[in-house]
């Protein structure tokens, strides 16, 4: 998720060439196998996720904007990420409070808040399915993100990165998947999109993508919409995606994709994630 303005025209061609239009159903690869590793969110409302598997980062002015020029300043706060005591995470985007003074990477002081929450040294993936059920916000400025990076301990963009899922909050029905590696990153990244029935703010769905050797595969309610090989990138040997990877969940507030906030974006902006399920070989 470190981001690039130019991103949603170099997927839109991808798209097209990458022949990812397969009606295959990858939901296949998981029928009848048990996940190795399950986030149900069941707990009191209020509460944390487990700290057996989360990780809360925090912060926006030392993480340099995360990449992309933000405007929101992750917090530990509940009001930020917390259960609902109905079996799912909220991970909420707020205005932040008056005099709060939380810094900010490209202003004083920051004027959102939000959560972002990684599995890191807990939990990662190394081949098999990553499935997420979630629905997401919408709105100027928002940039909700179903995403993983590498364990192999290397500088990004080496380290690899997997983008689930993304949708831009002016674009309320496009779902953006995507990678990152050595040499195609930021608005070189290469991946493809699809178009939800209604906004993702309007139902659950699935958001899922198959890890297999030299293969990757996106999909959104078992469909696959773009498959990456080592043959797609500028040069087979950047393939850095035989490895652990960790998830992570956040919501994102302006920066240079999506863009800014303004008066009609929703508060508070909130993802809800009914579950997380991990098929397959990796770590929990």
């Amino acid at each position: 998720m470190n981001r690039r303005p130019l991103l949603a025209l170099v997927l839109a061609l991808n798209g097209l060439l990458c022949g990812c239009g397969s009606t295959q159903d990858t939901r296949s690869s998981a029928a009848g196998e048990e996940p190795f590793w399950r986030a149900e969110f069941d707990g009191a409302a209020a509460t944390r996720p487990s700290a057996k598997s989360w990780n809360t980062e925090t912060g926006n002015r030392d993480a340099e904007g995360w990449g992309n020029n933000e405007l929101q300043y992750y917090t530990d706060d509940v009001a930020n990420s917390s259960l609902d005591g109905a079996g799912h995470l909220l991970i909420s985007a707020r205005p932040a409070p008056a005099a709060s003074e939380l810094p900010c990477y490209t202003q004083e002081f920051c004027t959102w808040t939000s959560a972002r929450l990684t599995t890191e040294g807990k939990v990662a993936l190394t081949h098999g399915r990553a499935e997420i059920r979630a629905r997401l916000p919408i709105g100027a400025g928002l940039l909700p993100a179903i995403w993983m990076l590498g364990n192999n301990g290397a500088e990004w963009p080496e380290q690899g990165e997997i983008d689930i899922c993304e949708v831009v909050g002016t674009e309320p029905r496009t779902v953006y998947g995507t990678a990152h590696g050595p040499t195609y990153f930021n608005e070189n990244g290469i991946g493809g999109s699809t178009t939800l029935p209604a906004a993702a703010s309007q139902a659950f769905h699935t958001y899922a993508v198959d890890k297999q050797p030299r293969r990757i595969t996106w999909s959104v309610d078992g469909k696959p919409y773009f498959t990456l090989t080592p043959s797609k990138l500028p040069a087979s040997r950047d393939w850095v995606f035989e490895q652990d990877m960790h998830l992570l969940l956040n919501v994102a507030v302006g920066g240079d994709w999506p863009g800014p906030p303004d008066a009609s974006t929703p508060s508070p902006a909130t993802m809800t994630v009914d579950y997380v399920r991990f098929y397959g070989e990796g770590h929990a």
